[in-house]
This record gives structure tokens, sequence and C-alpha cells, in this order.
């Protein structure tokens, strides 16, 4: 940075007042050929903030990236800025959760699920806290590397007791999600897509609901059984019609829950038989859903063919995410031919 930039850095603006709204130069991902729904859970929380003013707001200088200046414009004084500070936002919203408050923190994955964990582990999961912390960015939704990829996040908090952990395909799990996570009692740590998210399982499965703690069929198929999470539902689907044009029918199997996982419903699926069983994920090949789904087979004497579709033990590269999608193995492409390697 040359001395010129820096002063141009630190210079006044004047910017005329406008109304915030969230663009697609913020969205998560792309999704060619899906219609979106424009920040799905900043709108999901105002609904449900108007019937129940225990609902809080909190968020560490990126309510506009995780969606929450919708909540801060309906209802701003319910709202808290905490600045860059995201264990005090932690620590924070668990107080309010102690005073009878149902907070949600909002922040980017990386910050809640490395520099706050110890704060979320003591402050809240210990004492069992009903603190919804929702996070954007999870797993490889953004380009700018390692010290914004939220790979591992999900191993992370797999291993801490009484949290809940969600992985959100699309729009409808967004907006569904949020009035689950209220109705627990308890902490939930959720990841979020943001900006316009596209509206995709119900394309699938019209009548299809986000119910916590249950996995669903969104599509049936003879050889392979896609259990997937997040985005790679999306990317599964997707990949179904490549694989078709090769004779290759799949099943995908919808597992917005990582944890409590949907144990009856994975084992009854994968005990079928005859079925090639691939877990695909956005997140690393250590400690996520492909590890969890591969033990309860196990467990259970569920012999069947296993492989895993997700991204590897690593720090990533930056970069586009359409060439990162397609480098590590999670673009529609890549994930069809891996499928299609494996039978």
């Amino acid at each position: 940075m040359t001395l010129a930039s820096m002063a141009r850095k630190y210079e006044p603006r004047n910017v005329p007042e406008t109304k915030v709204v969230t663009s697609a130069m913020i969205a998560s991902l792309a999704a060619e050929g899906y219609e979106t729904v424009a920040a799905p859970f900043g709108h999901a929380l105002v609904e449900q903030a108007r019937k129940n003013d225990r609902i809080v707001g909190l968020s560490a200088d990126l309510s506009k990236y995780t969606d929450l200046h919708i909540f801060a414009q309906a209802m701003p004084e319910r709202f808290y800025q905490m600045g860059m500070a995201e264990q005090l936002l932690m620590s924070a919203a668990a107080g309010l959760a102690r005073e009878g408050f149902i907070p949600f923190a909002t922040t980017y994955a990386v910050f809640a699920s490395r520099r706050a964990y110890d704060f979320i582990a003591m402050a809240i999961a210990e004492e069992n806290l009903p603190v919804k912390i929702v996070c954007a960015l999870p797993g490889l939704t953004t380009g700018y590397g390692p010290s914004h990829q939220a790979t591992e996040d999900l191993a992370i908090f797999r291993g801490l007791p009484n949290m809940v952990l969600i992985d959100p395909c699309d729009a409808a799990d967004v907006a569904g999600m949020v009035p689950a996570m209220i109705a627990h009692d308890g902490p939930v740590y959720a990841r979020l897509l943001r900006g316009k998210v596209p509206d995709v399982l119900r394309r699938h499965k019209p009548d299809y609901k986000f119910e916590l703690g249950r996995a669903q069929m969104i599509r049936e198929g003879r050889d392979v059984l896609v259990i997937s999470s997040g985005i790679m539902t999306m990317r599964a689907l997707d990949a179904v019609e490549r694989l078709a044009a090769d004779n290759v029918d799949v099943a995908v199997l919808h597992v917005p829950t990582i944890k409590p996982l949907d144990k009856t419903t994975i084992l009854a699926e994968a005990a079928k038989g005859g079925r090639l069983v691939v877990t695909a994920e956005n997140h690393t090949e250590c400690g996520g859903l492909g590890e969890a789904v591969a033990r309860e087979l196990m467990l259970a004497g569920v012999h069947v063919p296993f492989r895993m579709i997700a991204l590897p033990d690593e720090f990533l590269e930056a970069g586009a995410l359409p060439t990162l999608h397609d480098m590590y193995g999670l673009s529609v492409d890549r994930v069809a031919a891996q499928i299609k390697s494996w039978l």
C-alpha cells in the first residue's frame, strides 16, 4: 500500500443515505437456472420477531453480510452492533439468554468456530443456553482463502455437547430453520447462505419443509444413493441429470441437520441394498457428514460400497469460486464425474 493509497483509505466519504439492500455481489454462490430469494434469513427472523418479543439480534460488524441488516432496519431497538469483537459477541449473547431473551448472533463461520470457540463452549454450550449462532461463508463459499474459508467448522462444533448443527441447502431451508431454531430450547449453530439464495428443494419436492433433525428424500433412484447436506444437495440434484444421460439413476437424501443426525432414515435408505452410497458435503473430509454417516453404517453393520465427496484435509487456495469448486470437486461436472468413476 502506497502513502497515496493509505491517504485515500482514510479520507472521509460523503455517501448519500440510502436503504441497504442485498445484492448478488454478496451472495454465497451462483446457481444457474434457479429462482432466488433475497435475504431469506433476515426476513424470516423479522417475521418471527414480530410474534415473539424475546428475539434479539447481534452482529460483529457484519450485519449486512449476514442479512441481519433486514432485522436491524425493522427492529433497531432489538439489534446490537458489537463491533469486530466476536468473543464479546458470544458473551453478550449468553448474557441476554440468561435474562430470558433468544439471541441470534451472526458473524462469519471462521470467526465463530476459530476465534470465539472457547466463549461459545463455556458461556453458551456448557450452560445449554438458547443462543442461535448463524454464520455466513461456510466451507468453500468464498474465494478469499483460508482466512475466510470455514472448511472445518462442523468438525469443530460436532464435538461440542448440547450444540445442534444445521447446514441448509437453499432459501427454503434457511427460512424454515429460523422458527425451528427458536423452538429448540438450547444452542444452535447454523451455516448461512446469504444474499440472493437459490430456491432449489421445492423444485424437486414441492411440499418440502425444513424439519430439525430430519433427513428427507428429495429424489428416488436405483443405482446410487447420495447423502448430502448444504449446497452439495443442490450440486447432487443438478448432477442427477448429467448421470441420467449415462443411464445412471441417482437418489438424493438431503440431511440439513448434521447434529443430531437422522440415523434412522440414513440407515434405512442405505440398507435397501444394491446401491453405491456417496456422501457429499461442503466441508473437509475430516469430521463432517461423511465421517458421521460412515460411523453409523459401521456401528449398525450396514456394509455397502461407500465413497465421500468432500474438501481435502488442507488449507485451500484463493480464487474465483467456480474455479475453486471445480478444483476441489464440488462443481456439478466434478460431482457427476466422481460418481460415474466409482460405478
